[in-house]
């Protein structure tokens, strides 16, 4: 008792120690829970004023494209950080939920009361649960409110374009007189702009100028001659072919248009931004600059590209079947087309930078519409196509009539567009066919260039192949799949590259192209699941470095600690073994969190299919996860010659249930996965198609078995198909009164061709065995003369005649017989 009464003081003053910590634990969440809720209640209240905000600024610049994309931005940036709040309450909602579901329901009326203290606690989760119920609805309202601005927007913008593009203007004497007038003004208002500044940087910049240009062309130079050396068998043509490859020709094409079109782009890129930095521009100065050099790099794009495909001064490089003649009219025609399109942007800039009437930049366009017109209607009566096999210096065809048709339709489509009035609809049409069709013929011979090169045996055909082959005695194997890494880059860049500049062109902004590949690469929703590129490419690079890790960890396990404990080698086999699996398992968990996959879902996947298991699916889930194994550690692989039990033959197929093993009478024998991991499996070409061959051969016993042995040995030496190394052994097996037993080993380098090396070795050693008189059965029994008397001879002599009278069979009885009666049998 007194032991008790110490026991039961000593469990009090513990309680009584312990619960003031226990209650500061329970109300630490409590606070940090309310605080949160605090916080997101003020977060949505700023996110609403900001919606508002944001929605005010939209009518303020409806008429502002520019000023809506950032906007657009803006409030998508904000739906985003709206549908975070409510997503951050969450874990504490399924908190209180989890918590309610412990202290299940309210007494029923009747039943004994619950202590207080429980009934505040189910007061105070009901009213958080509620208020966080209140904020995820307020969350759902703003971000739909956050969507409908978004849209609006969008739609604008779309009201926008249509409005500019099929804006009518009055074509009359009044519009060009009012031009004239004010092309006047805007020339002297230009000169005095352009000498303003050309004195003031003359005066005050001009070391800074000179800076500039310098800094500009050195990195242009340096990104030239590095694009060079680096691609220097795709863009030069001083190794000059009659008849270049396909292959080179597109190479030569894509790359000769697309890296000095580069240098050139950062050579304009580089002077704006030194310019800019050493404070040479001015603010009215500035546009003009950055729009006369992107021009210039348009222009000189259009001119590589037109060259690389028409190559007016060779034939042989051309890629499309056209004359000479032919080749240098439409590279003149298609420079003509962007000199003109360039032009008109330049001079509408001008306009607009100078503030000039908007009447002038109208009729400017108007000309520029029907003078690109006229151009196509010019290329269309010119007669440049070759038939198959002509020379290209032959007397060129019209065009196919789709394509006469086409540029007829589309030159007329500009003038008259034009004429009626619908100017802005003809330069935008305009502008698509110079920039836009110039961007997809580019992209075009791209993607026919990574076709060929991807292509089997292509890649080791080209200049940077063989150079590859020689310096790092790369295999054929190990060529294509370079050569199909180097397709998929150059599709890659020209997705990259080329598809925001077509979509600039066709009036998309910047802002909305990065607004496009955020939702690519973070939000790509497929009903109620949110797909993330990132999250599965950071998936499987943390994988790919775990694996890698894991990889390390075991050579080093086996190496240092293994190697120095004395273990023998099947303990350090099945350590090293247990930590591949488990870095591999703890890889794989990591790699698939990193995805966002949400491993509780796979938690109840993995219950439903022990559920499963347990009703009788063993054996599928056997030869599943066997298949998984297979697949995995493939002890065998399609192709190889295994032998299963009774069932030997070539492996097909290894699905996740089954594996296909053909048979060398051609049937096709369904092997279950789980037969072959429990059993013993045979495998001829596991790690190479090395294998020895036996021939067995037998002689008669009368022979010398040191002769036959080295006759033996000389034929299998002389053998096409066997190894020398390792080298064929003859040995003698066993002998016996009748026969001496030999057996021939050697080896092939490839065992699937051991019937035929079997079949043709024997008639060899047959061949030559006859040819050197050994005897390979026992030799024919002499014949003996017999003795007899003359007495015995004719005793003889009368018994065979006597034998022979009672065999002979008796003459048929005819008589009293009516015709055609058959004798008796």
């Amino acid at each position: 008792m007194p032991i008790l009464r110490l026991l039961s003081m000593f469990f009090v003053v513990l309680l009584l120690a312990v619960s003031p910590v226990s209650a500061q634990t329970a109300a630490a969440p409590a606070a940090d829970a309310t605080t949160q809720l605090q916080q997101a209640s003020a977060d949505l209240d700023k996110a609403g004023q900001q919606l508002a905000s944001i929605r005010e600024r939209v009518e303020k610049f409806k008429d502002d494209d520019t000023r809506l994309v950032d906007l657009k931005v803006e409030v998508e940036a904000l739906n985003r950080s709206i549908i975070a709040i409510s997503v951050a309450t969450r874990p504490r909602l399924e908190a209180i939920k989890a918590r309610q579901t412990e202290l299940g329901d309210p007494p029923a009326e009747g039943a004994p009361a619950e202590a207080d203290v429980v009934v505040a606690e189910r007061k105070k989760l009901a009213a958080e649960r509620n208020e966080i119920n209140a904020l995820t609805g307020e969350a759902e309202n703003l971000s739909i409110e956050a969507t409908k601005l978004s849209n609006r927007v969008t739609e604008i913008r779309r009201q926008l374009f249509t409005d500019a593009i099929l804006k009518r203007t009055e074509i009359s004497s009044t519009l060009f007189t009012e031009a004239s007038g004010a092309l006047a003004d805007e020339t002297q208002t230009l000169r005095r702009t352009a000498a303003a500044w050309t004195q003031f940087v003359w005066k005050y910049k001009r070391m800074q100028l000179l800076g500039a240009v310098t800094l500009s062309l050195l990195a242009a130079l340096i990104l030239l001659s590095g694009s060079y050396r680096l691609f220097s068998p795709y863009i030069t043509r001083a190794a000059r072919q009659e008849k270049p490859h396909y292959i080179t020709r597109l190479s030569v094409a894509f790359w000769s248009t697309v890296l000095p079109t580069t240098a050139a782009g950062a050579f304009a890129g580089a002077s704006y931004f030194f310019l800019d930095a050493f404070k040479v521009l001015r603010s009215d100065i500035a546009p003009l600059v950055a729009v006369a050099l992107g021009v210039t790099v348009a222009i000189y794009f259009v001119a590589q590209l037109a060259n690389a495909v028409l190559s007016p001064g060779d034939g042989h490089w051309r890629l499309v079947r056209v004359s000479d003649r032919g080749a240098r009219l439409l590279w003149l025609l298609i420079f003509g087309m962007a000199i003109v399109n360039g032009a008109d942007f330049f001079l509408g800039t001008i306009s607009e930078v100078l503030g000039s009437p908007v009447v002038l930049t109208v009729v400017k366009s108007f000309f520029a519409s029907i003078v690109i017109g006229a151009l196509l209607v010019v290329t269309a009566f010119i007669k440049p196509v070759l038939r198959q096999g002509e020379m290209p210096g032959s007397q060129g065809r019209p065009w196919p009539r789709s394509i006469f048709v086409f540029l007829i339709l589309i030159g007329l489509g500009l003038i008259f567009s034009a004429l009626l009035g619908y100017v802005g609809m003809a330069r935008f049409v305009a502008t698509q066919i110079v920039v836009t069709g110039a961007v997809v013929v580019t992209m075009y011979i791209g993607f026919l260039s990574g076709r060929a090169v991807s292509g089997p045996n292509a890649f080791a055909e080209t200049a940077v192949g063989k150079r590859m082959e020689e310096r790092f005695g790369l295999s054929q194997v190990a060529l294509d799949q370079i050569g199909l890494a180097a397709g998929l880059a150059i599709y890659l860049l020209l997705f990259v590259f080329f598809v925001p500049l077509i979509l600039l062109q066709w009036g998309f902004q910047v802002a909305d192209i990065e607004s496009w590949t955020y939702r690519i690469f973070t939000e790509i929703r497929i009903g109620t699941i949110t797909i993330s590129l990132i999250g599965i490419l950071a998936g499987i690079l943390l994988f790919v470095i775990g694996l890698v890790v894991t990889r390390w960890f075991q050579k080093w396990v086996d190496g240092n600690v293994l190697a120095r404990s004395q273990v023998d080698a099947g303990v350090r086999n099945s350590v090293r073994t247990a930590v591949g699996y488990a870095g591999v398992a703890l890889a794989g968990l990591i790699g698939i969190s990193a995805a966002g996959i949400n491993l509780s879902s796979l938690a109840l996947v993995a219950g439903a299919l022990s559920l499963g298991i347990g009703f009788g699916l063993q054996n599928i889930v056997s030869n599943f996860v066997s298949g998984l194994i297979l697949l995995a550690e493939r002890p065998f692989k399609v192709g190889d010659w295994v032998v299963a039990g009774t069932t030997e033959g070539f492996v097909r197929r290894i699905s996740v249930r089954a594996t296909e093993i053909e048979t060398f009478q051609r049937q096709t024998v369904i092997v279950p996965n789980s037969v072959l991991i429990n059993g013993q499996v045979g495998n001829w070409t596991h790690r190479n198609k090395l294998g020895r061959v036996e021939v067995a051969i037998s002689v008669h016993g009368g022979n010398d078995p040191h002769r036959v042995q080295a006759v033996l040995t000389e034929v299998v030496r002389a053998q096409q198909g066997l190894l020398r190394n390792p080298e064929p052994v003859v040995v003698f097996q066993a002998f016996s009164a009748a026969t001496l037993d030999f057996e021939i080993r050697a080896f092939l380098a490839d065992i699937l061709n051991g019937t035929g090396v079997k079949s043709e070795l024997r008639a060899a050693i047959l061949e030559r065995l006859r040819a050197e008189g050994i005897a390979i059965g026992a030799p024919a029994a002499p014949e003996v003369p017999v003795k007899i008397s003359k007495e015995g001879a004719e005793l003889i002599s009368a018994l065979l005649e006597q034998a022979t009278e009672k065999v002979r069979p008796a003459p048929a009885r005819r008589r009293g017989k009516p015709d055609g009666e058959a004798p008796p049998a």
